[in-house]
């Protein structure tokens, strides 16, 4: 936007109403240009207020407030101590205790379940806090920052796209660019992806990964290296406009991927087990001053193994487990640390806001209490599947492009030290305490100091306003919005001991659920990280309460609600009258029911059961397929068939951690349904096909009786059937973030039967049709109807 008062004052134009109107000349109109009185003001571009500095928010992933070295853990974090070091600690700053609602919080400045992200997006249901839809009452912070003036760019991760909106179609509204006001996206959309063999948008559109794992490619390094760019590119050509880049690597989200070198920093490290990591990382922490000397560590629970306990043939994988995941984490900072050394490299570091948040909740437990050489299959709820044996044979692999994994309960609990609990758990310190690092050199004067006032994620926004000198608009794109609901924190900035302002903050995930107000806590623990499948048949109202007095009691230890009940009772009322206020109520514990569209009221991209695709089609993911899970189902393609016989992939979901692939192999259709990477089942058929079009069909006939359970595959051509074979079992949620194109696969290969990039189908796909818990007793297709159904989609 230009312009005739497009300066940092605006000409006296103010900033509450977004877009900032236009001025109309109201001067005389000449009829010559040449008149020597037919002047106007020069256009100038809209900045901001002067003094408004860039904005770098770095969000990490999955981290617990005791991993960092930066607050006291056992992983080096040089970039954060390094910020620290010339800015402050933030020691008592919370998140929402998981991914998609701290980033919505933390990019709207307002709840989470406000902004309808009362859990992940893959979870939305009807209810209003839930929905994962964003009220265009409450305009994200990078809007509100480009209208007035700033340039934007979000590199990493997005997992705030209704998954209804992520196909090829969109709409984009709420995707990073253009919807959610970011100028520039480079990253993935979803919950996590491989780091090896990512899937990837730039902006709306689909990109491939430079390189493979082979050639030096991993997702982190490609993540700072579009940042480091777009930062230097931005303040080349534009640099008297201030930035804001949002940089939120995937990192350290399970899976748990880094180069080897990295994690054989740490070899030997965590011999002794994760009770002796705790002790010794809450002793580092009260040394460093980030927990009060009087401060006591937290028991841990007995539903979480002790070291000694854990099976002597597991120790091995244990250990590397926290190995892989310490370099991952030490790899993520150090490509933090390029993206920083960039904006030092252009001379704009000293006049950059950082925040630096170590962590969007506390640590994961989702890795079963032995962990996980293929995280998909813990949360598919079928951790049964791997034995001791199978972990120790997959120990070289772990962390590699051939592995998915995730480390045991046990080190994510220690990742929280000092506190309770890990991710996901709303109600305790250990699923929503993240240390957080803020450096402004040209802001404020203290270096090097520890700030301990209570501040929430919801404060980042209206921090980043203060700073910059920018309202909180009261119209944005004509529409009236909601007040901003976090504090901003610059109060704190050069003084230590300022009474905190932050003082009441409800927490929910799950229905473990929480209140805080000046001081005090009042929590309840509903369900537990790694149930994963069903709730905890618990009802809500039987719920154990727990009262905290934070002013004598840092890390929630010592339950005084027997010694106060009047005041537990008065929390608790507290905690309804704000669960209400931001649309918390209904509470819903439930998991695998909000997934499914007919349950939990979301939207369904592929309503009905049948669907067809066409050549060209791609960046489609699972969630874009007719749901065929735990049901029979049939794919259906039509193909021409060169001379010499067809090769190559004609559809395929999931990848090398899971999935499945229809293809021609030496001419002959083939079936490979791939469980979680721990075996593959092939069906095939016994001839190749003939020259000329053919209808080619994969059909399965499960076996039914709950979740996961097997099925009869049998292959037709034309009708006739040509083969058939066994899958014992299948995996009942999902596969995961893989792309899926019609005609091939992606770098993730399903199957090692054809090579990575080079397997596109060589013949002609006319259409493929996926029918969903239907039985044609022709095995064939009427191709009128598939025309039909591409047209208008039953």
């Amino acid at each position: 936007m230009s312009t005739a008062n497009g300066s940092s004052d605006l000409g006296g134009i103010g900033r509450h109403v977004l877009p900032i109107p236009n001025e109309k000349y109201t001067g005389t109109v000449l009829y010559d240009a040449k008149d020597p009185d037919a002047r106007y003001a020069p256009l100038r571009p809209l900045r901001p207020p002067a003094g408004a500095p860039n904005v770098l928010i770095v969000l990490l992933d999955d981290v617990g407030f005791g991993a960092s070295s930066t607050f006291g853990g056992p992983i080096a974090t040089p970039t954060a101590q390094r910020l620290a070091d010339d800015g402050l600690k933030y020691t008592r700053f919370h998140t929402t205790a998981l991914c998609s609602p701290t980033r919505a919080a933390l990019l709207t400045g307002r709840n989470h379940h406000t902004v309808g992200m009362g859990s992940i997006t893959e979870m939305a249901t009807a209810a209003p806090g839930y929905t994962s839809v964003r009220p265009d009452t409450c305009a994200p912070l990078a809007d509100v920052l480009r209208l007035n003036g700033y340039a934007t760019a979000h590199v990493g991760k997005c997992h705030e796209v209704p998954i209804w909106e992520t196909s090829p179609v969109g709409p984009f509204d709420r995707w990073p660019s253009p919807g959610n006001g970011f100028e520039y996206f480079y990253g993935f959309v979803g919950g996590e992806t491989d780091q090896w063999y990512p899937t990837l948008h730039e902006g709306t559109t689909r990109v491939e990964p430079w390189g493979t794992p082979e050639e030096g490619y991993h997702l982190t390094e490609d993540l700072a290296d579009k940042a480091i760019a777009w930062v230097r590119q931005q303040t080349a050509l534009t640099p008297d406009k201030p930035f804001f880049l949002y940089f939120a690597p995937g990192a350290t989200h399970a899976p748990h991927h880094v180069p080897k070198e990295w994690a054989d920093r740490y070899r030997g490290r965590f011999d002794d087990g994760w009770d002796v990591l705790r002790e010794r990382t809450f002793a580092r922490q009260k040394k460093l001053g980030v927990v009060p000397a009087d401060a006591e560590l937290t028991r841990r629970h007995d539903v979480i193994p002790a070291w000694e306990d854990m099976d002597e043939l597991l120790l091995p994988v244990l250990r590397r487990q926290m190995e892989n995941y310490a370099g991952f984490l030490e790899h993520t900072d150090h490509q933090v640390g390029r993206v920083v050394d960039a904006i030092e490299q252009v001379g704009a570091l000293d006049d950059t806001l950082v925040f630096y948040v170590i962590g969007d909740n506390g640590a994961s437990a989702e890795g079963t209490l032995q962990g996980t050489s293929n995280e998909l299959i813990s949360l598919n709820g079928m951790a049964d599947i791997e034995t001791p044996e199978f972990l120790v044979g997959q120990l070289d692999k772990l962390g590699g492009p051939e592995s998915s994994p995730h480390y045991a309960v046990g080190w994510a609990h220690a990742m929280d030290t000092p506190y309770q609990w890990a991710k996901q758990v709303a109600s305790h310190w250990g699923g929503t305490r993240n240390g957080t690092v803020v450096r402004w050199p040209n802001g404020f004067d203290a270096r090097g100091e520890i700030r301990e006032q209570f501040h929430h994620v919801v404060d980042v926004a209206p921090t980043v306003l203060a700073a910059a000198r920018i309202p909180a608009p009261t119209t944005v794109n004509g529409i009236r919005q909601d007040p901003i609901e976090g504090i901003d924190m610059t109060y704190s900035f050069d003084d230590a001991v300022a009474p905190e302002r932050h003082v009441t903050q409800y927490f929910e995930m799950f229905g473990n659920r929480g209140i805080y107000h000046r001081g005090w806590s009042a929590v309840t623990k509903h369900r537990t990280p790694w149930q994963i499948l069903g709730g905890t048949g618990i009802a809500f109202d039987d719920d154990v309460w727990e009262l905290y007095d934070g002013t004598t009691d840092w890390t929630q230890a010592r339950d005084l609600s027997t010694e106060h009940p009047d005041r537990l009772h008065e929390l608790q009322r507290l905690f309804l009258i704000e669960a209400t206020r931001h649309n918390v109520l209904p509470l819903d514990d439930r998991t695998f029911e909000r997934v499914l569209p007919g349950i939990s009221g979301k939207p369904s991209l592929v309503p009905g059961n049948r669907q067809v695709l066409l050549p060209g089609m791609e960046a489609l993911l699972e969630m874009h397929i007719v749901n065929w899970r735990n049901r029979s189902w049939a794919l259906t393609a039509q193909v021409g068939v060169p001379d010499g016989g067809a090769h190559g992939v004609i559809l395929n979901l999931g990848g090398h951690a899971g999935g499945w692939s229809f293809y021609f192999r030496e001419g002959r259709p083939t079936f490979c349904y791939n469980l979680f990477g721990l075996e593959r089942s092939y069906i095939r058929a016994t001839e190749p096909v003939p020259t000329g079009t053919h209808q080619v069909r994969s059909e399965f006939a499960y076996d039914g009786g709950g979740l996961g359970k097997g099925g009869t595959v049998t292959l037709f051509v034309d009708g006739a059937a040509v083969g058939s074979g066994r899958i014992e079992r299948t995996e009942p949620i999902g596969f995961g973030y893989e792309y899926t194109d019609v005609g091939r696969d992606s770098l993730s290969t399903v199957t090692p039967e054809y090579p990575r990039g080079d397997n596109a189908f060589t013949g002609r796909i006319d259409w493929v049709q996926i029918d969903a818990g239907e039985d044609d007793h022709d095995h064939l297709v009427d191709p009128a109807d598939v025309v039909r159904v591409a047209m208008y989609r039953q």
